[in-house]
């Protein structure tokens, strides 16, 4: 029996996973391009069930609760131009969440997370474009045997942006409820790179983004689609 038990530090929400990293998990046991879909709270330390129901997919099990759904996909997304990287330095200035941070341990864009140990993305608005940037350099921790960065933390680097793209300033607190990613570099470990987050709609409570990280001479290193759900909307 296949098991998947996500480390207390790649936390998102107090006690959970972090979305991003966990599909990135998923998707590399699929072989790479995925969609992955959560539909309950995933819970920190503790063996969970990984089985493949069917040849393109993946199901996460605590007990008889469904936790999460993979399947292989094609991503068919095509990021806006990329912005340098002392633009995203700039937008990280603006970043609007460093007081107020509604999940402030997230491993991915939590301020109180210390460098080398959080990703530390802190996305905010750029002069002159309808998105959001960042940099970020990845850190020693998070390399594969090969010394780049491993995917899981490349689809993690995904994740946040969106949204701070699209719920920003915040309507409520929005979760992650799907992720489709394909990873087109492996980002060298040291290497600044620029991490954007766009809009791409919403219908009712589901808001939808998309992200891209690119490297610093404006190559394509991974690019992704995901829907948040406002699951505690404002009044």
């Amino acid at each position: 029996m296949d098991t998947l038990t996500i480390s207390a530090r790649f936390c998102g929400p107090a006690g959970a996973a972090n979305g991003g990293y966990l599909a990135g998990l998923l998707a590399a046991r699929l072989g790479g391009e995925a969609e992955v879909t959560l539909r309950q709270t995933v819970p920190l330390e503790r063996p969970l069930v990984v089985e493949a129901p069917g040849d393109d997919g993946l199901v996460l099990r605590a007990g008889g609760a469904v936790l999460v759904e993979a399947t292989r996909t094609s991503v068919d997304l095509t990021p806006p131009a990329p912005v340098s990287l002392a633009e995203a330095e700039a937008g990280a200035r603006r970043f609007p969440r460093f007081v107020a941070h509604p999940i402030p341990r997230c491993f991915v864009c939590g301020p109180e997370r210390a460098a080398g140990d959080g990703l530390r993305i802190f996305p905010g608005p750029v002069d002159g474009r309808d998105l959001v940037a960042a940099p970020w350099t990845p850190d020693a921790s998070l390399a594969g045997t090969d010394g780049a960065t491993r995917p899981e933390f490349l689809w993690a680097a995904l994740d946040c942006t969106g949204a701070f793209a699209v719920n920003e300033p915040p309507r409520g607190l929005a979760l992650l409820g799907r992720l489709a990613a394909r990873v087109v570099r492996r980002v060298p470990i040291g290497e600044a790179c620029v991490v954007m987050g766009w809009s791409l709609g919403a219908d009712g409570r589901k808001l939808h983004a998309g992200t891209a990280i690119y490297s610093p001479r404006g190559d394509l290193c991974a690019a992704a689609r995901a829907t948040w759900i406002l699951v505690a909307p404002r009044s």
